[in-house]
Parts: C-alpha cells; structure tokens; sequence
C-alpha cells in the first residue's frame, strides 16, 4: 500500500509541476545569466500564443525570441536594455505587463473608470427608489361597487 501511495505521490509531482518549453540547447552556461534570461522571458508574450510567455511556450516565435534575449545577454547588455530592444523591435504588445504611459492609460484606467460609473448609476437608482413610492389611486364610484363585488364573491367561494 505505501508503494501504491509512494507512486501515486511521484506521479502527481512528475505531471503537476510546470512545463517550460526551453531547451537544454538554449540555455546559457552562466548560471546567473540563465536566470536573468528566465526572468526576463517570463515577462515577454509570445506573438502566437498571446496569452502566453515565451518561457512557456512551444512556438518557433516564442524559440527565437528565447534565444534574442540569451545573445543580448551573452553580449552584456543589462535587463533594461534588452527589454527596451525587444519592445524597440516588436512593440509594447509583447510585454505581458504593459507599461503605464500616455498610450496605455486607459488599458489601467478602465477598471477603476468601469468601477466608477457603476457606482454612480447604483447610487443615482437608490436615490429613485427613496422617494414615495406609493401614488393615491382614486376610484370611480361605478369602479368602487365593482370591486366590492368582486371581493364579496370571492368571500363566498
């Protein structure tokens, strides 16, 4: 039973653990540069997949640009200047987390806008609903003896 439990347990450790898509090939020598070339892929989207970083994905996109950043690295430049290379190259679309400037300003303003707007039209239908609610209703004579009629054959049943 402790065997069945000790596979059970390696099985979800082997499958359950995160997939990158980089090769043994592509990675750098310099241990420290490796890291740096990670951190900085995990930051980049892939073109294809979209919703994806280029650490994680399989595209032959997502492969080059994996490598682009390894020999921008390998050539000494810093984090900075490699992102600003890559953004030069493919545009601010690649970046998974946007910058916050004049052409992005709404991207990181629409929820706290959206946000805004929605608690306004709340409070503006609590102050409809505050007032008198109830309208007199006057009723003709005919409209009063039918009414009593009605209730009165009502009671009957």
């Amino acid at each position: 039973m402790r065997s069945f439990f000790l596979v059970l347990s390696l099985m979800f450790t082997v499958f359950l653990t995160p997939a990158y898509a980089v090769d043994p090939g592509e990675r750098l020598a310099d241990p420290e540069l490796e890291e740096r070339a990670r951190n900085l892929s995990q930051g980049l989207r892939c073109l294809v997949c979209q919703n994806q970083s280029i650490d994680g994905s399989d595209a032959p996109l997502a492969r080059d640009l994996r490598i682009l950043v390894r020999d921008r690295l390998s050539a000494g430049d810093s984090d900075d200047e490699v992102m600003a290379y890559v953004v030069a190259r493919y545009g601010e679309f690649v970046l998974l987390r946007p910058r916050f400037h004049g052409r992005t300003w709404l991207l990181w303003g629409a929820p706290f806008i959206i946000l805004l707007v929605g608690a306004m039209a709340v409070l503006l239908m609590l102050r409809r609903r505050t007032g008198d609610e109830t309208v007199p209703i006057s009723l003709s004579d005919v409209e009063k003896s039918r009414l009593e009629d009605i209730v009165n054959n009502s009671e009957k049943l």
